[in-house]
């Protein structure tokens, strides 16, 4: 199993419209650990780590989003080892 970790910037009508409460649901289901939060900006930020293809799935998923979701783009980048243990994946506050 290859494990990676991405970073994801999220852009469209991605606030409001139950993202991230989503995406935890898809990540759980998928084994993906990590976090999603939403920013100033009005775009979502998500970092997730886990086997290559559930990451990868999580990935797909984002590029779709909810029902009510508009997604114009997901920017992804590599990210480095997580600094912080986690198990599961989590919403956090605001940035």
């Amino acid at each position: 199993m290859t494990t990676v970790h991405r970073h994801l910037t999220v852009h469209g009508r991605v606030q409001g419209v139950g993202y991230r409460w989503s995406m935890v649901q898809a990540a759980e289901r998928l084994g993906v650990q990590g976090w999603v939060r939403n920013r100033r900006n009005g775009t979502v930020e998500a970092m997730a780590w886990g086997d290559a293809d559930a990451v990868e799935a999580l990935v797909a998923w984002a590029r779709q989003g909810p029902l009510d979701a508009h997604v114009e783009r997901v920017d992804l980048a590599e990210a480095p080892s997580p600094e912080e243990a986690f198990e599961g994946f989590e919403a956090r506050e605001t940035l």
